[in-house]
C-alpha cells in the first residue's frame, strides 16, 4: 500500500471521524481533570442532561440538511409544555396532557412549514418571528407564571428508570435510532439530503420540495413537543421561559456532527456526538467549579475550535483526493 493511499484513508478517517475524536479527547481530559466525571452515576446524569437536546437536535438535523434553519423551536418547548400542563390541570389527565404537547409541537412546526414552503419565507425570517410568536402565546397562555405539579404520571417521563437506565436515556436512543434508519435508508431520507444538495435538480428529479419543507418543519415540532413534555415530566412544571437558548445548542450539536449548514450533508449520529460534546462540556465544568460566565465563553470557544478542526480534516481529505 503507497504511502498516498495511507494518507488518503487517515485523512478520510479523520474527516469522518473527527467530532467523535473531540468527543473522545474530552472524556479523557475530564477523566484527568477530576476523579468525580468517569462514574457510572455521573455519566448517567449526562446522557440525561443530553437527552433533551439530543432529542430536539434530531429534528434540528432534519431541517439543516434541506438547508433551511429554525430558531423557534426554545420558544417551542415553552409553548408545547405550558399547554400540556395546562391540559393536565383541566383534563386530569395526564396522557391527554402529553398528547397535547406533542400536537402543540407539531402545529408549531407546521405553521413555521407552510410559510417556508408555499409562500417562500425564508426560514431565517420565518423562524426568528415565531421564537417571539410562540414565547408570547406560552407567556398568554400561563399569565407569565409557571405551572407546578409535584404528582402525576407524567414525571415518569422525566425522572423514571428502566432496568437502571433513565427514561429521557432510553427515549433519545429510540429517537436517534428511528430518525437515522429514516434518512438512511427511505425514500423520504434520500428526498431530504436531495432537497439539501440542490433543490432545483430535486425538482426536476420529481421530488416534492415543497412537500419535503413542510415536513421536516413538522418533524422537527413534533421532537420538540415531545422534548417538551419530557422536559415538564423532569421538572415537574412548564414554564414560559424554560426553553431559552435551546435552539442555540441544537444547531450547535448539529453543526459539531458534521451536517453542513449549506445543506444535503449530515446525520444523526453525528448530532448525537455533538449533543453529547455539549453535555460533557457542561457537566465538566460543573464539577470543576468554573465560573458560570467564562463557560459561556469557553464552551462557545470549544464548539468553535471544534468545528473549524472538522472543516479543515474535511478540506484536507478532499485535497488528498484531488492529487
Amino acid at each position: 500500500m503507497s504511502e498516498r493511499t495511507i494518507a488518503m484513508r487517515v485523512g478520510d478517517f479523520a474527516a469522518e471521524y473527527g467530532v467523535l475524536i473531540v468527543l473522545l479527547a474530552l472524556v479523557v481530559a475530564m477523566s484527568l481533570a477530576t476523579p468525580h466525571f468517569l462514574t457510572a452515576n455521573n455519566l448517567l446524569n449526562v446522557l440525561r442532561q443530553v437527552s433533551i437536546n439530543a432529542i430536539i437536535s434530531c429534528g434540528m438535523t432534519y431541517v439543516i440538511i434541506t438547508a433551511g434553519i429554525d430558531l423557534s423551536v426554545g420558544s417551542l418547548v415553552a409553548m408545547s409544555s405550558c399547554f400540556a400542563m395546562l391540559a393536565i390541570g383541566r383534563t386530569d389527565s395526564d396522557l391527554a396532557g402529553i398528547l397535547v404537547g406533542i400536537l402543540a409541537g407539531a402545529a408549531g412546526g407546521a405553521f413555521n412549514g407552510a410559510f417556508i414552503a408555499w409562500l417562500r419565507v425564508p426560514p431565517f425570517i420565518m423562524t426568528l418571528a415565531t421564537l417571539t410568536i410562540f414565547s408570547g402565546i406560552a407567556l398568554i397562555s400561563t399569565g407569565g407564571s409557571p405551572i407546578i405539579r409535584f404528582t402525576g404520571n407524567f414525571q415518569w417521563l422525566g425522572q423514571g428508570f428502566v432496568a437502571g437506565v433513565p427514561v429521557p436515556v432510553i427515549f433519545m436512543g429510540v429517537v436517534a435510532l428511528f430518525m437515522q434508519t429514516v434518512l438512511a435508508r427511505t425514500a423520504f431520507g434520500a428526498s431530504v439530503y436531495a432537497v439539501g444538495g440542490n433543490e432545483e435538480a430535486a425538482r426536476l428529479s420529481g421530488i416534492n420540495v415543497r412537500r419535503v419543507k413542510f415536513l421536516v418543519y413538522v418533524i422537527g415540532g413534533v421532537l420538540t413537543g415531545f422534548a417538551a413534555v419530557i422536559l415538564m415530566g423532569r421538572l415537574s412544571s412548564a414554564q414560559p421561559n424554560m426553553g431559552q437558548g435551546f435552539e442555540l445548542d441544537a444547531i450547535a450539536a448539529v453543526v459539531l456532527g458534521g451536517t453542513s449548514l449549506m445543506g444535503g450533508r449530515g446525520s444523526i449520529w453525528g448530532t448525537l456526538v455533538g449533543a453529547l460534546v455539549i453535555g460533557i462540556l457542561n457537566n465538566g465544568f460543573n464539577l470543576l467549579s468554573v465560573d458560570p460566565y467564562f463557560q459561556l465563553v469557553a464552551k462557545g470557544g470549544v464548539i468553535l475550535l471544534a468545528v473549524l478542526l472538522d472543516q479543515r480534516l474535511r478540506s484536507a481529505s478532499v485535497r488528498e483526493r484531488a492529487v
